[in-house]
């Protein structure tokens, strides 16, 4: 170990680190439960997998009882497992995201201390952490996390792979490099193998480096990734003829190629997503950048390699026509390893932070101060409805406001002394920020979640009885009832499922009504202008419960008379 290293790594302690490992893992793992599960994907990835559990086909997702094909299945196992294990609820749906995300933050800093030292992992895994949008979208039961770690974990066992200076030890991490590409693909399907290809490609050509395609293990990891893959497709493809086109067709190649999804907007749309996404930080990515360009030329440049996997997903999901937030959340632990091997730059032997530093944390303590101005802008929007709870969410914004004021300050203090606890402070200021806003946002997402209504009328109805969802597609009500319903007239993301079993579903309103005349036990879900609308048509409905956005209804008992 030469001199400089040795003064790097003494600045790490290595019993503090635990420690703070522990304390933030146990922050990160304690505040799964507190929220309840929001519309659309939490209660939606909730739902498949409780479904996948109940009725044992583990090959053929469903969701709300007809096939669902938009994505693989690996996420979908992970959470039924953990229903199976622990039990159906709100913090095992999201046991997933949050274990892969977590692991992501632990992997980037093993990996930045191998291709830079020890200190470099420390300041990337910081980095990271204290992104607000790795943190929030670690609490959020969606697709996006899982893929992006088995994402960021084959690109570091590809920097460990080409770093390495035995070829057993190439050979090995590339063989992981392609299980883990394999198993992003089972996560969301051919962009876990595509992004990788195309950023390998922007690589080679940028740097002018193609012998690294000799040290790919190109066969081999074919093998490895095709014994990951193959399996689930072949027998979903055996059982379902219609899968192959669908999934390949109209789930990838239209999705970014034409605006079917209705999910547009404009080429920058991604930028504002980045500077929020890893706000604390983003003073440091030109010079990172910048550094990178520098080291282009060598034989092997990991952060040319890693600034390509930014700029390549950036550019790929800003030129698609299908765009929602969390497809960039791949890029965040690159730029953290960039980042943190500036920062580690900039610390250099003394373990010291200069101006540029001082001015940031100054700047984020100030501009924690400002946010107190603009609280009264927090229910601007709210509906009437909606009035109590934003103000209650007002208390957990003041309460992060004032984490990140204070963790700033400490970090403006240190920097001269102790620029690595300086860091360290600001980073934690920045996850404890993230973690609270987005924890304390139960008292906005608990009316949308209708936990509330689910809990008042659950008791009340049968196991046994038909359920219609009538012209509303609600993500939330049947996980939380542990029952699918029949879709009514309007089948939403669902109208796939219902073309392959058109028996399963009621095509119009008026079936529905014939239908809900025969059927003496059912119960319907609709929105409250649905329930007054079928009021009007005299459709004999007993309500069972309602909040502000469903109603609840069932068939009236035999004996009764009244339609109410």
């Amino acid at each position: 170990m030469q001199f400089g290293q040795i003064r790097q790594s003494s600045a790490l302690n290595p019993v503090k680190i635990l420690i703070l490992v522990l304390i933030y893992g146990l922050l990160w793992f304690g505040t799964l439960n507190y929220r309840h599960l929001i519309p659309s994907d939490e209660g939606r990835y909730a739902e498949i997998s409780r479904e996948m559990l109940v009725t044992g086909d583990w090959v053929t997702p469903r969701y709300n009882g007809y096939k669902y094909f938009e994505k693989p299945p690996l996420q979908i196992w992970a959470t039924a497992t953990a229903f199976n294990l622990f039990g159906i609820g709100d913090w095992q749906a999201r046991l997933w995201t949050a274990l892969t995300g977590f692991l992501t933050i632990l992997f980037v800093g093993f990996t930045g201390a191998r291709i830079y030292n020890a200190r470099a992992g420390w300041i990337a895994a910081l980095v990271l952490a204290s992104s607000p949008m790795w943190v929030i979208g670690g609490h959020i039961n969606s697709l996006d996390m899982g893929l992006s770690a088995f994402l960021v974990a084959a690109l570091c066992s590809l920097l460990l792979a080409q770093t390495s200076r035995l070829q057993s030890g190439t050979r090995h991490w590339m063989w992981a490099c392609w299980a883990l590409m394999g198993l992003a693909t089972l996560s969301k399907g051919v962009i876990g193998l595509a992004i990788p290809g195309m950023v390998f490609m922007v690589y080679s050509i940028t740097a002018w480096d193609w012998k690294i395609w000799k040290r790919l293990y190109i066969i081999s990891g074919t093998i490895v990734f095709l014994a990951i893959t193959a399996p689930w497709f072949v027998l979903v493809a055996q059982r379902n003829p219609e899968f192959l086109e669908f999934f390949f067709i109209h789930e990838h190649l239209q999705r970014f190629t034409q605006t079917a999804h209705s999910r547009t907007g404009p080429i920058y749309f991604f930028i504002p997503l980045l500077i929020l996404g890893f706000l604390p930080w983003v003073a440091q990515i030109p010079g990172a950048i910048g550094q990178a360009w520098q080291e282009r030329n060598r034989q092997f440049s990991s952060g040319w390699l890693l600034t390509c996997w930014f700029a390549v997903i950036l550019g790929f999901f800003s030129l698609s026509q299908s765009k929602l937030p969390g497809y960039i959340i791949p890029i965040f632990p690159a730029l953290a390893l960039i980042v943190g091997n500036r920062l580690d730059r900039n610390l250099g032997f003394s373990n010291s932070l200069k101006l540029p530093w001082q001015l940031q944390t100054a700047f984020f303590a100030l501009f924690g101060i400002a946010g107190f101005f603009f609280l009264d802008q927090v229910s601007k929007q709210a509906r009437p409805d909606e009035i109590e709870a934003y103000a209650q969410y007002t208390y957990w914004i003041i309460a992060a406001l004032i984490t990140l004021v204070i963790f700033s300050l400490l970090a403006l203090m240190q920097s001269k002394r102790n620029g690595l606890a300086s860091m360290t402070s600001f980073a934690s200021g920045f996850f404890l920020c993230a973690l609270i806003a987005g924890t304390g946002h139960e008292t906005l997402g608990r009316a949308v979640s209708g936990i509330d209504l689910a809990e008042k009328v659950k008791a009340t109805i049968p196991d046994k009885v038909n359920f219609y969802s009538v012209r509303i597609l609600d993500h939330t009500v049947p996980f939380y009832l542990g029952k699918t319903m029949v879709m009514v007239e309007f089948p939403d993301e669902l109208e796939f499922g219902v073309k392959q079993e058109p028996q399963l579903w009621l095509p119009t309103l008026d079936a529905f009504i014939e239908r809900w005349s025969e059927d003496q036990t059912a119960y319907a879900l609709m929105v409250p202008e649905q329930y007054v609308e079928l009021q009007k048509l005299n459709v004999p409905m007993q309500e069972v419960g309602r909040d502000s956005r469903r109603v609840i209804v069932k068939h009236p008992e035999p004996t009764s008379t009244s339609t109410q």
